[in-house]
């Protein structure tokens, strides 16, 4: 695909899209969030045998802070724009900041869907909302669903509620059903009238024994704009305050990433 050097003129789908713009923002920032959180479930649950619930109840560091080189890439089908990104993050002390190092493409994608990204996740992770999305029982019922052709564990995880911070899908767990390797599903409801469907598949690795995201894939369904992609991959300098070695980096990185 080739970059455009200039916006289309949207007219009445160019209104639509600035609404859509929180939207965006919460569907992929939700799964940023829930990367850190603790993953629990309740002693007295019914679901005390399954694989997921031994899985949710162990006990590991969790992320409390770290430092990545973030690439995002965003394109229109219908409309043949599409733009990149490129910023350093940090998380610490509980704060997300972030320094957009070098952008192009066009300039309605980067600043109402990239930008805004960015700018939405450090919203959502300073007014301390990350429970709100978290796997755990208060948020999801998980149901053991057998191993994939691969040989990997899948969970099938349900939501509580009707919330844009919650996947309706699976969780996909390691062979041996000790690592979440993705979470793959649909928003449990519609950021908005606009947009129909939002899918999300979101690959996790371990960095110095610790869960993090290192890549997002989302693809949503927009009223009069079409089908709308978005690409994210991290690269991180440290995790909880400890470097990570390139050699480490390079051995979590999916076969699809947002690096194009």
């Amino acid at each position: 695909m080739t970059p455009q050097s200039a916006p289309r003129t949207f007219h009445a789908p160019q209104i639509r899209s600035r609404r859509t713009t929180h939207a965006a923002g919460v569907w992929v920032v939700a799964f940023t969030l829930a990367a850190g959180s603790a993953m629990t479930l309740s002693a007295e649950s019914d679901a005390e045998r399954l694989l997921a619930a031994r899985f949710l109840s162990r006990q590991e560091e969790p992320l409390r802070s770290y430092r990545a080189f973030r690439r995002m890439h965003a394109w229109s089908e219908r409309f043949k724009q599409e733009a990149w990104l490129e910023a350093r993050t940090e998380l610490k002390d509980g704060k997300f900041n972030y320094e957009i190092v070098t952008e192009r493409g066009s300039d309605t994608i980067r600043d109402r869907v990239l930008r805004a990204l960015l700018k939405r996740e450090q919203e959502l992770v300073n007014s301390g909302t990350a429970g709100m999305c978290e796997l755990t029982s208060d948020n999801y019922d998980f149901t053991e669903a057998g191993r994939d052709t691969d040989g990997t564990r899948v969970v099938q995880i349900t939501p509580r509620r009707k919330d844009v911070l919650l996947v309706e899908g699976k969780m996909v767990l390691s062979p041996d059903g000790a690592d979440l390797l993705r979470v793959e599903g649909r928003l449990a409801k519609s950021p908005s009238f606009w947009t129909s469907l939002v899918n999300i598949v979101r690959h996790y690795a371990r960095l110095n024994g610790v869960r993090v995201p290192v890549a997002t894939e989302s693809t949503a369904k927009v009223k009069f704009v079409g089908t709308s992609q978005l690409e994210v991959a991290y690269e991180y300098e440290s995790v909880n305050e400890r470097r990570v070695s390139l050699s480490a980096q390079r051995l979590t990185a999916p076969s699809r990433t947002a690096a194009r």
